[in-house]
């Protein structure tokens, strides 16, 4: 081995070593010293892969993205919902968690390569132009979709109010691709949506956990509770809530619970094992309450109906939700950079773990639509998901931060728009209803 080989090797050697210090951020200094004979070989391993794709490959290659593909490939073998975050993607999934942005008022997902589109969001410029929850995306303003990331597709989509964009969607039953030309506009992102169902019966629909959400939701039972009717029952709807801030669903559950536990977390490091409890309210809030979930229920949702199932606050009906049980934190990195990986389990009260196996309803109800057939309520769910976590369930634990505040599948939703007329052809709201309704009776 000539001595400038030596060198190069040398040279990459320390510079995977600063990588790895800077990927894993503050706080989570290791020891790569080289009394790790198993750490050593696996950089110098890497060092020597690097070295000879750069050299010899058929194309001059850019290695700063092939480190970057390489963490990225790392932190991505872990679970799937840990990531190395480009600036691009650090920076949208800090704009998801905030109160608006500029884009088309889509939620969307990724299934098989392809981005699925969830549902428009009410009012918003792809509702007025018609484009509809299953349709699925194949090109941006003449761009190609396919193997796009999710964030990539989402920041081609967003930007400054009043610029047009050109969704191009296939739809089942339609022959040809349609172009929908959308002008965008500022987007709200309202997570809390209330009506009354019927005099002294309040509706809430939670579509996810974000900033301001505990604000949204106290403005929203204000109303209900203030009514010319005493409220008499609440149904909280959870059903397609994808999750959010952890803090959020903690103070969330904490408006409706006077004292326990909400959720505990448990991780590998002291300062991520932490018991979330309830305090007493300045409103309490004694009447019964019914939560819908769905197999779109995941991660923040999960806590709040697990913790309120739990504390015997609520009666819980619909389907198994998604099973997301695990806690993410996101750690700002140099240049723009952010990583995204799992630091805790987190349980119910009574001490379940919830990962990959989800919350069961204590009444099953399936959701079918207006003609009374059922619907496919058997979506993707955290188990299905590649690398995903086992679950602990000889443990009660938990720790803060964020979640993944993304949509798990597409399910049509009736939430389109919320209308008394439509909520009174869910079956399951009607259920919920029947519900609150028979308690009332029966305590009287």
């Amino acid at each position: 081995m000539t001595i400038k080989k030596k060198q190069n090797i040398k040279l990459w050697f320390v510079m995977i070593i600063a990588l790895i210090f800077w990927s894993i951020g503050t706080g989570f200094y290791h020891d790569l010293s080289a009394g790790s004979d198993e750490t050593y070989k696996g950089l110098k391993l890497f060092s020597d892969v690097i070295e000879l794709v750069e050299k010899n490959y058929v194309d001059e290659v850019d290695t700063k993205k092939l480190i970057q593909k390489a963490v990225q490939g790392m932190v991505s073998s872990l679970d799937p919902h840990s990531a190395l975050l480009p600036p691009e993607a650090f920076e949208e999934l800090q704009i998801g968690t905030h109160g608006e942005f500029g884009g088309i008022g889509i939620v969307i997902t990724m299934q098989k390569g392809v981005i699925i589109v969830i549902s428009p969001i009410e009012g918003t410029p792809a509702y007025k132009a018609g484009i509809k929850a299953g349709d699925t995306i194949i090109k941006v303003d003449g761009e190609l979709t396919k193997d796009m990331m999710l964030w990539e597709a989402v920041k081609k989509m967003r930007g400054p109010k009043g610029n047009p964009v050109v969704i191009t969607i296939i739809r089942k039953g339609v022959s040809k691709p349609i172009d929908f030309k959308v002008v965008r506009d500022i987007i709200p992102v309202i997570s809390v949506k209330s009506l009354v169902l019927q005099p002294g019966y309040g509706y809430i629909w939670i579509t996810n956990f974000q900033d301001n959400t505990t604000d949204e939701l106290k403005l929203a039972l204000a109303k209900l509770e203030s009514g010319s009717v005493p409220l008499k029952g609440l149904v909280l709807d959870l059903r397609d809530n994808p999750g959010g801030l952890l803090d959020q669903s903690i103070s969330v559950t904490d408006l409706f619970l006077e004292k326990g536990k909400i959720v505990s977390i448990k991780g590998r490091l002291k300062e991520h094992t932490k018991i979330f409890r309830a305090h007493p309210n300045e409103v309490k809030r004694n009447y019964p309450i019914v939560v819908l979930i769905n197999g779109g229920s995941a991660s923040a949702s999960e806590i709040v109906a697990g913790a309120l199932q739990d504390n015997k606050k609520a009666i819980i009906i619909g389907t198994t939700s998604f099973g997301k049980g695990s806690v993410q934190t996101v750690e700002a990195l140099r240049d723009g950079y952010g990583l995204k990986f799992t630091i805790a389990r987190y349980y119910t009260p009574s001490g379940r773990s919830i990962q990959a196996q989800g919350i069961i309803p204590d009444i099953e109800v399936k959701q079918r639509t207006i003609e009374k057939e059922e619907t496919n309520d058997d979506p993707m769910k955290e188990k299905d998901l590649k690398n995903h976590l086992k679950a602990e369930p000889d443990a009660i634990k938990d720790a803060d931060d964020k979640e993944d505040a993304r949509k798990i599948h597409v399910h049509p939703s009736i939430h389109e728009s919320l209308t008394l007329e439509r909520l009174l052809e869910d079956n399951q709201v009607m259920r919920a209803l029947d519900i609150l309704r028979s308690y009332e009776i029966l305590s009287s």
